[in-house]
């Protein structure tokens, strides 16, 4: 069985799916091309946080500097998706988190839909 540690969906269940499962859920080997336009999205989400004060200037600031270092890393192949990964989304989080911490972080996923 697959753990669900730091899964989506891994506060709903108490086991993991099977190894067949997990592995057919993953979608990181097609929809990695998403990452650059994932961090833009993500960017312009950060702004769209700022101006509905539900982010101060400085955690703007500091979500913009993680994501634009995440963009380079991505563009250069530093940044992929490992094994754990699920999806071109929750690896993108996870540079982020690696980046900024998870308080500020985690602040990006106010207002978002995981697909946005």
């Amino acid at each position: 069985m697959s753990t669900n540690e730091g899964s989506l969906w891994g506060g709903r269940f108490a086991n993991g799916p099977s190894d067949a499962l997990a592995a057919l859920s993953k979608s990181t080997h097609f929809d990695w091309v998403l990452a650059p336009y994932d961090v833009a999205a993500s960017k312009a989400h950060a702004q769209v946080l700022f101006r509905a004060g539900l982010l101060t200037e400085e955690q703007r600031d500091g979500l913009l500097a993680g994501l634009d270092s995440l963009g380079e890393d991505v563009a250069d192949g530093s940044f992929g998706p490992v094994v754990t990964d699920e999806d071109v989304h929750g690896a993108l989080e996870r540079g982020l988190i690696d980046r900024v911490g998870e308080d500020l972080g985690g602040r990006l996923r106010a207002g978002r839909s995981r697909n946005d």
